[in-house]
């Protein structure tokens, strides 16, 4: 089977050619069923996550022995299955999250990591939904506990988290404030009808929200979505209301923030670390519940997954590029089989 193969650590932005710390090969084993409850899965659709390009750089939490087959969540449809599979038959479209081995035309999980796509809902974009809309949805929603009418903050409002970050906090009822850089992000995050926008690129962002909030007659932010760490976040916290939570999602920024224990004491500040991975490890059924919602907002309309970039295997280091140089609004796929490669025009 065709697969994309870290043979050593580096930049993966760079053309495939030997200085590549990925290879595209078209001779990794067909991976068999392991078990009478394991199901392969045929993939159509793989996310590029910026945990993906940190991995292959060698730079992220978890790092995997060499050789390994990048990749996150998937979408695809079910190839084969063990004799104990009662979940899933042949056919099925599912999608799911693995540490690893998305990157390839196939994978092999147990039934249990696999979740049923439902009918309306497009499976490339159901590619997209587990880890980006699943942080944001756990973050927010399980955490969190973002009610109505609560003001919400989210930095790097237009990457993938970000953005599922805005969309879930409408549906909560929230009053939403973006902070993106650049005209066509700002553009895209006005058309999801967000309350408030800060360009990161033209305005000063604690005095644009400031105006803002004092506009609304409200106090401040109740709840901080932070993907991004570094100087934003020390900013941010000067808008924090009492009884704030702040939610630590990544560090976009290669900066680690320090939150003043003392400040957050006097405040009564939450400080929420998401790692969400590790739920499928400490809390599987709370993930799963958290997708099952989600694919069911997709049909509904509720949430809208963008993609905004979509390469083959074989442009692997266009995809990784997309997200190094912050290119992306929403989502950044991989596709197989006869799905048609698009550019975009960012």
């Amino acid at each position: 089977m065709e697969a994309l193969l870290c043979e050593k650590l580096g930049d993966p932005t760079v053309p495939v050619t030997e200085n590549s710390p990925v290879v595209v090969t078209r001779a990794h084993l067909l991976p068999g069923l392991h078990s009478p409850t394991a199901v392969r899965v045929r993939i159509k659709a793989t996310s590029l996550n910026y945990a993906n390009y940190l991995q292959i750089l060698g730079k992220y939490q978890e790092k995997p022995p060499l050789p390994f087959i990048p990749g996150s969540d998937y979408s695809g449809v079910v190839d084969a299955v063990g004799h104990s599979v009662s979940k899933f038959k042949v056919g099925d479209p599912v999608c799911s999250f693995a540490s690893l081995g998305t990157f390839a035309q196939f994978i092999v999980v147990d039934q249990a990591d696999l979740i049923g796509v439902p009918d309306g809902c497009d499976l490339v974009q159901a590619g997209a939904l587990p880890v980006a809309f699943g942080t944001s949805h756990l973050a927010l929603v399980h955490r969190a506990n973002l009610t109505s009418g609560q003001v919400l903050l989210v930095l790097g409002a237009a990457g993938g988290v970000g953005l599922a970050a805005v969309q879930i906090g409408k549906v909560c009822g929230a009053i939403v404030i973006a902070v993106a850089r650049g005209a066509e992000k700002v553009k895209y995050l006005k058309e999801l009808g967000v309350h408030h926008v800060v360009d990161l690129a033209n305005e000063n962002v604690i005095p644009s929200i400031k105006e803002f909030l004092k506009a609304r007659k409200l106090k401040g932010v109740d709840v901080l979505y932070d993907p991004v760490g570094g100087k934003l976040t020390k900013e941010s916290l000067k808008l924090l209301n009492w009884g704030a939570q702040i939610l630590i999602i990544g560090f976009a920024s290669g900066e680690v923030p320090l939150i003043p224990a003392n400040i957050a004491l006097v405040k009564n500040w939450t400080v929420h670390g998401l790692y969400w991975g590790s739920y499928k490890l400490h809390r599987p059924g709370v993930l799963e519940d958290s997708i099952g919602e989600l694919l069911s907002w997709v049909v509904k309309g509720l949430i809208k997954i963008h993609i905004s970039h979509t390469y083959s295997l074989s442009e692997a280091n266009l995809a990784f590029a997309a997200i190094k140089d912050r290119k992306a609004i929403g989502k950044v796929m991989i596709v197989l089989d006869d799905f048609k490669t698009v550019r975009s025009k960012l």
